[in-house]
């Protein structure tokens, strides 16, 4: 078998290759799993043993004419997603040798679908970060720029795209770790609508705010990996009855009826001028091509940083107290007193960011601060989703940054929560409002680094993202 090209491959080309005999699933696999023993990024956790019989499975259903779009397509999962009897860390020392005992629904249906799983990738500790420098297994380097951060807390879903060493990758977005790290790392992610994709099997961050996504080559990928996952799920109660569209057939539809909002507030001052500067000529190339495009005003967005940063860590001090060690994870002595064995699986098992947050988060719940601080943001995020609510009666989209700047260096931010916090602040608005936001590369900048741009629709309206999306990156090969 000649060499694949990996770095050309996509749904549409690896289906057409199985189809044409090119190679087979089990093949293709064996070329993924190649490269993610030799790559030298540290996208990875660990590797699934049972990839290449579940790629011979897929085999026999494409020769039997049984295929979906999907069957045979490798796929990595963010080490948050559970998957049975595959390890599941979260990033987390505490976590370190646990297996998952069930497999989460948006992987369940992937696997449904055929899809065949690579193995589980690197992250920040319980996706808290923006760099994946919070990993109890270290960094992950951006492929663009090895000295440079993936972006966080996806981070190594997002480089195992750019590396070439997954076609696709799913990853979580509390607060944009999704997004930032595919702007950083060239590549299309997705974060659905809340409720869109069923959370049951993923480790809880922010329950309110968290949702399960792609990260892809292209904008119909995405659309491929949230038709089979996206539906109601009896296991989440947050899930969404709201009938999923047929998101391909709807992907060319009336395309230049979508009318764009373009936020002021997101094109202030920090954001670097090479960045702002590829957007507004995108928004001008739109403009030309006919689109309505309409200046509009949301006056929170200003203080959506400040409630993201007090909604999250409260549901964190609360999500995390489940990690005691005495069902599972790491343990200690027997003979201490219950006092003493928290205080010793907790202070080991946590890292200091994870460990910041629950103070934190305590804090902000406790009796006292709770109406000072809790519920003051609860009322600002009311406020944030209103003022979305009534941008989207005059639009149908936005167009904003990703991030205020391109990939920054590893240790850089590190020892500055928050600046690594101002990393989020084009991003948090749509987890606290629940709306579904697309971020997708628009090239590089003079340092050769990626820059993206990100779409925002309403909620449930992931056709809009992916038609506006599709437009937008046809004109980037077109270029």
């Amino acid at each position: 078998m000649s060499k694949i090209d990996l770095q050309k491959l996509n749904i549409d080309g690896i289906q057409q290759a199985f189809k044409n005999g090119q190679f087979s699933s089990e093949e293709l696999t064996k070329e993924y799993l190649a490269k993610i023993k030799a790559d030298d990024t540290n996208s990875f956790i660990s590797i699934n043993e049972e990839a290449l019989s579940e790629a011979r499975e897929a085999d026999q259903k494409i020769k039997a004419g049984q295929g979906t779009i999907l069957t045979g397509i490798p796929i990595a999962i963010k080490d948050i997603i559970l998957v049975s009897g595959q390890k599941a860390t979260g990033g987390s020392k505490i976590l370190e040798n646990y297996q998952a005992s069930y497999t989460a629904t948006a992987v369940a249906r992937l696997k449904e679908a055929g899809m065949v799983i690579l193995g589980k990738t690197n992250c920040d500790e319980f996706a808290m970060g923006s760099s994946n420098e919070n990993s109890y297994f270290g960094p992950v380097l951006n492929p663009h720029d090895k000295t440079r951060v993936s972006g966080g807390s996806s981070g190594g879903s997002a480089v195992a795209v750019a590396n070439q060493l997954a076609p696709v990758s799913l990853g979580t977005d509390t607060g944009g770790s999704i997004r930032q790290p595919a702007s950083f790392c060239g590549v299309v992610g997705l974060k659905p609508s809340y409720g869109r994709v069923s959370r049951y099997g993923s480790m809880a961050m922010t329950s309110s705010l968290d949702q399960i996504g792609p990260l892809t080559k292209t904008v119909k990928e995405a659309a491929y990996l949230l038709q089979q996952m996206a539906g109601f799920d009896k296991y989440d109660a947050t899930s969404s009855t709201t009938k999923v569209v047929d998101y391909i057939k709807e992907l060319d539809k009336d395309v230049k009826k979508i009318r764009i909002g373009v936020p002021e507030e997101y094109f202030g001052e920090g954001i670097d001028k090479e960045i702002k500067q590829a957007i507004e000529d995108k928004i001008k190339i739109l403009s030309q091509a006919g689109f309505e495009i309409k200046s509009v005003k949301l006056p929170y967005t200003e203080y959506a940083l400040a409630a993201y940063y007090l909604l999250m860590p409260a549901e964190v001090s609360s999500n995390l107290a489940r990690y005691d060690g005495i069902l599972y994870g790491l343990g200690a002595d027997k003979n201490l007193s219950l006092d003493d064995w928290y205080k010793t699986v907790r202070s080991q098992g946590f890292g200091a960011e994870t460990k910041r947050r629950i103070i934190l988060g305590t804090y902000i719940l406790s009796a006292g601060y709770y109406d000072a601080y809790y519920k003051q943001a609860q009322k600002l995020r009311t406020l944030i989703k209103n003022d979305f609510a009534e941008v989207f009666e005059q639009v149908d989209a936005l167009i904003t940054p990703v991030t205020p700047t391109t990939v920054f260096k590893i240790g850089e931010k590190s020892k500055d929560p928050l600046a690594m916090y101002l990393s989020d602040i084009f991003t948090v608005g749509a987890n606290i409002a629940g709306i579904c936001a697309l971020s997708l590369p628009i090239g590089k900048d003079k340092n050769k680094l990626p820059m993206a741009l990100q779409i925002l629709a309403k909620p449930m309206d992931e056709s809009t993202l992916f038609k506006l999306g599709n437009y937008i990156e046809k004109l980037n090969l077109q270029k």
